[in-house]
């Protein structure tokens, strides 16, 4: 079973927080849907900028314990490293689980028109 490590931000980068999940996407949703959880209105924790895979929970948990002790230059210096423009990777995300999870499409033929 797969295990996440991430980092969320808000669009101003004021809040950064460090989770640990086993179904990324999903808890990406939850974070969109429920945005004043943990922060006020003002720091939307949307934005994915960092997360790492494990294998096992052990691994993850202790990697998240330590990221979580980092100070916030830490952090910046860690999203940097593979994140610089601090993008957020949702989007790849939810390409990879579109395309992994959800049956494609049929190809539908389109008419050959010959142009004259």
């Amino acid at each position: 079973m797969r295990k996440f490590v991430y980092i969320v931000t808000d669009r101003n980068r004021t809040s950064l927080h460090v989770g640990m999940s086993a179904d990324l996407i999903k808890t990406l949703d939850f974070y969109k849907q429920m945005p004043s959880l943990f922060f006020d209105n003002a720091q939307q924790l949307t934005r994915l900028v960092y997360f790492e895979e494990f294998k096992t929970e052990s691994q993850a948990l202790s990697r998240f314990k330590l990221i979580s002790r980092f100070t916030r230059m830490q952090k910046e210096r860690l999203v940097r490293s593979c994140n610089p423009d601090w993008i957020d990777l949702t989007i790849g995300l939810d390409f990879e689980h579109i395309t992994m999870n959800r049956p494609l499409p049929t190809q539908v033929k389109m008419p050959l028109t010959i142009m004259s």
